[in-house]
C-alpha cells in the first residue's frame, strides 16, 4: 500500500509535527506501507508572519492536484492546515478522493495569543476542514472527546511513540554540571503558547534549563537570567540533556499530546505538568510524574518520584506500535470508501 503524506510542517523545522512523520516513514514498510512525503521542500517558501522559523509553502492547488495524481497513492493523509494542507483538500475534494486528516495543533488558543480571533471563529474553520475527510486522527482520548463535544466528526486514535534507545537514563551524563541542582527542565519551542514563561517564573531550587528556540527566547533570557539558555539541541545531546535533568516541566496547557514528556521519561526522567490534554492522558495513575494545577507543587513532587517508574511508562509507547494505529486507521479507511482497493 502507497500514502502519500501531505504535510506544511518539514526539516528544518524541529517539532512533534515532524518527529512523527520521521518515525512513521521509518516504520511503516514493516507493515507493508510506502510512505511518500509532499512537504515544503518542492516549493517555494516564505516565512510566516509572527514565527519566521516556520515557511509557508507558495503552493498552487492546480501543481499540488497534479502532484498528487503522479504519487499513484492508494491514499491520502493531510497531516496539517497550512497552505499544502489546503491545497491538497481541495484536490482530493475535486477529485471524489478520500482522504483521512490529523488534528495536531490547537490553532484557535495559538491564535488567540497573537490576535483577538475568537476561538469559535478558528474552529469553526478547523471543523470545516477536517469535516470533509473521511477520518481526523487524534493522539489522545481526552483531545478526542473534546473535538468531538465541538462537532468533529469520524475521529480516530493515533497516539504517538518514543525512541527508547536514544532517550535512556545515563548514569554518565553530565550536561549541567556546573550549575546548580536539582536540574528542572523544558524542551521545545520557546513561544507564548508554550507558556515558557510560566515555567521560567517558578520560584524552585537549583537551575531552570531551557532548551530549544523561538520568538520569545531573547525576551525571555533578558527577563530570566539566573536561567539556562541552551538552544536547540539533538540526537545524543538532546538525549544527555535529558538524562542529566532532575524533572522534567511542562507547563503548556495548549499542546494535544507532548513528544519531549515521552522522552523525558524515557530518559527516567519524572514529569510535572497540568492536568489536561496530552499529560493527563500519558501521566494519570502512573506514578510516574505529578500533575497539579500549582506547577510549581507539582514539580517539587516529582523529585521524590523513582526514576525507574518514569523509564518503565515511556517503554510501554512505541513508535511501532503508534505507525500500526496509523496504518490500520488507513486500511479501515480505505475499505470503507473504496472496498476493491482495500489492501
Amino acid at each position: 500500500m502507497r500514502v502519500l503524506v501531505v504535510t506544511d510542517a518539514w526539516r528544518p523545522q524541529v517539532n512533534g509535527v515532524v518527529r512523527t512523520i520521521e518515525h512513521l516513514m521509518e516504520h511503516a514498510p514493516s507493515f507493508g506501507v510506502e510512505i511518500e512525503l509532499l512537504a515544503p521542500d518542492r516549493f517555494r517558501t516564505l516565512p510566516m508572519p509572527t514565527y519566521p522559523e516556520i515557511r509557508l509553502s507558495l503552493a498552487r492547488a492546480g501543481a499540488v492536484a497534479k502532484m498528487i495524481d503522479a504519487s499513484n497513492a492508494d491514499h491520502v493523509h493531510v497531516s496539517t492546515e497550512g497552505p499544502l494542507g489546503l491545497a491538497a483538500r481541495r484536490a482530493c475534494i475535486r477529485q471524489g478522493r478520500p482522504f483521512t486528516t490529523s488534528y495536531h495543533t490547537r490553532f484557535p488558543e495559538y491564535l488567540r495569543r497573537r490576535a483577538p480571533i475568537p476561538e469559535r471563529w478558528t474552529y469553526a474553520g478547523l471543523r470545516r476542514f477536517h469535516n470533509a475527510g473521511a477520518g481526523i486522527m487524534v493522539a489522545t482520548p481526552s483531545l478526542r472527546k473534546e473535538l468531538a463535544e465541538r462537532g468533529f466528526l469520524r475521529l480516530m486514535h493515533w497516539s504517538r511513540g518514543v525512541d527508547a534507545d536514544r532517550f535512556r537514563p545515563d548514569p554518565t551524563a553530565r550536561a549541567f554540571d556546573h550549575l546548580p541542582k536539582p536540574i528542572f527542565l523544558y524542551v521545545g519551542r520557546i513561544a507564548p503558547e508554550k507558556n515558557v514563561e510560566g515555567f521560567l517564573s517558578l520560584d524552585l531550587p537549583g537551575t531552570k534549563v531551557v532548551v530549544g528556540d523561538g520568538p520569545q527566547r531573547a525576551e525571555l533570557e533578558a527577563s530570566f537570567p539566573d536561567a539556562h539558555f541552551t538552544g536547540t539541541l539533538e540526537g545524543e545531546g538532546l538525549a544527555k540533556a535529558y538524562a542529566s535533568s532532575d524533572v522534567f516541566v511542562f507547563p503548556s496547557r495548549t499542546d494535544t499530546f507532548g513528544i519531549v514528556v515521552l522522552e523525558a521519561l524515557a530518559s527516567g526522567v519524572p514529569v510535572a505538568a497540568f492536568p489536561v490534554t496530552g499529560p493527563v492522558d500519558i501521566l494519570e495513575g502512573s506514578g510516574a510524574g505529578v500533575l497539579d494545577a500549582d506547577l510549581r507543587k507539582a514539580a517539587i513532587a516529582a523529585l521524590d518520584v523513582p526514576r525507574e517508574k518514569a523509564r518503565a511508562l515511556a517503554l510501554s509507547h512505541g513508535w511501532r506500535e503508534a505507525t500500526k494505529m496509523f496504518v490500520d486507521n488507513i486500511r479501515q479507511v480505505i475499505a470503507e470508501t473504496t472496498p476493491d482497493r482495500a489492501a
